[in-house]
């Protein structure tokens, strides 16, 4: 069984994202209106943003966990410019990442440990292998020359 590791990162958090669209995690209403943090100059222009940050917040956990709002509020940060300076780094929205893992952890694929952070239930870690298995095996039935996939 393949996992997360062994699938390129776009491939796997797009398959995710569509997978997350069709189960019970809605984007909140003010979702449409607010940017990921102050470093972003524009809210997202991609109208599915939400299911692509759940999904990439579960891959976050799979390979970080156990993990902290505040450690993924990092991780999701960037630069903002300060004057004429060099770019100083701002977290992200704690309350996108919040919402979002409230919502994964209602779907039962994520769960707290005590002053740890979050980590992967086994149904999540499973349907996490799952799906890289899916893919990596979608991936060698269309190259099968490439060595890579082996």
């Amino acid at each position: 069984m393949a996992k997360v590791y062994d699938v390129p990162a776009d491939i796997f958090i797009n398959k995710l994202s569509e997978d997350l669209k069709n189960q019970d995690i809605p984007a909140p209403d003010w979702s449409a209106f607010v940017k990921t943090g102050t470093h972003a100059d524009k809210p997202p222009q991609n109208s599915g943003w939400w299911h692509v940050r759940c999904a990439s917040i579960l891959r976050k956990i799979y390979l970080h966990g156990p993990v902290s709002i505040n450690e993924l509020r990092s991780m999701y940060g960037g630069g903002r410019p300060v004057g004429y300076g060099a770019a100083h780094h701002k977290d992200a929205s704690g309350a996108i990442i919040r919402n979002a893992i409230h919502g994964l952890e209602k779907l039962g694929l994520v769960t707290k440990i005590e002053k740890k952070g979050r980590i992967l239930t086994k149904q999540g870690t499973k349907k996490l292998d799952v799906l890289a298995t899916e893919i990596l095996s979608e991936l060698i039935a269309e190259k099968p020359h490439l060595s890579i996939y082996r």
